[in-house]
């Protein structure tokens, strides 16, 4: 006798369960429930006055937690849409008791109305889909439109990391940079062999040690929007 799993059947019920868990983490908000902390995050999520940090298409939010846990003295909300993926960081954010930790589930395009002026200090995009397609340009989430969306929450200042392994990218965004006349400390094509290496930067996300074993090369650029 044969049996056939349906492997399809199996991945659409276990998104379910985590979408359905996802529900009952403290550290997760969800869509129009987010917006009744802009301009208290860290107050009334976190409960302290230390600055906020979001990590942009966070997927599964390893940089999110990890950078959590090297930086207590900051607060780390990890922002995606697929809800499937933010269940696993906010679940160890969950089990590991990580309470600088916090996740939200939007369209990163309705940004703005979710973080007051001046109330984020920095923003990390690490592995984002590079959108190669020139039609599909105001989608890259180093597009100048965006970067007018992040200007109306983060400090005047404040640091864009961008991580990414896509060469195209990573030259658009230098390219926009320069010609925003935006300061830009770092930037380098070959992080791994750069002066630029630290502990943050080691760490790495599932999409990241996919590309290494590729002998991809990895790219880092960090700019401030004035």
């Amino acid at each position: 006798m044969y049996f056939c799993i349906n492997n399809n059947n199996t991945v659409g019920k276990d998104k379910l369960r985590k979408f359905a868990e996802i529900n009952t983490f403290h550290n997760v908000y969800q869509m129009k429930e987010g917006k009744k902390l802009i301009g208290k995050w860290a107050l009334e999520h976190f409960k302290n006055n230390h600055p906020v940090v979001l990590e942009l298409a966070c997927g599964k939010g390893e940089y999110a937690v990890n950078m959590a846990k090297f930086f207590p003295e900051k607060n780390f909300i990890g922002i995606d849409l697929k809800g499937n993926r933010i269940w696993r960081g906010a679940r160890t954010g969950v089990d590991e008791k990580i309470e600088n930790l916090a996740f939200l589930r939007i369209q990163i395009e309705d940004i703005a109305e979710y973080f007051a002026e001046n109330e984020v200090d920095e923003i990390w995009i690490t592995f984002p889909d590079p959108q190669p397609q020139e039609s599909r340009e105001k989608k890259r989430l180093t597009f100048p439109g965006f970067l007018d969306k992040y200007r109306k929450f983060l400090k005047p200042g404040g640091k864009i990391n961008l991580k990414t392994d896509n060469d195209g990218l990573y030259n658009y965004t230098l390219e926009k940079v320069t010609e925003l006349g935006l300061p830009c400390p770092i930037k380098t094509d070959q992080l791994y062999t750069s002066e630029f290496y630290d502990e943050v930067l080691k760490i790495k996300t599932h999409y990241e040690r996919i590309y290494l074993k590729q002998d991809k090369n990895i790219n880092y650029i960090q700019f401030e929007l004035i």
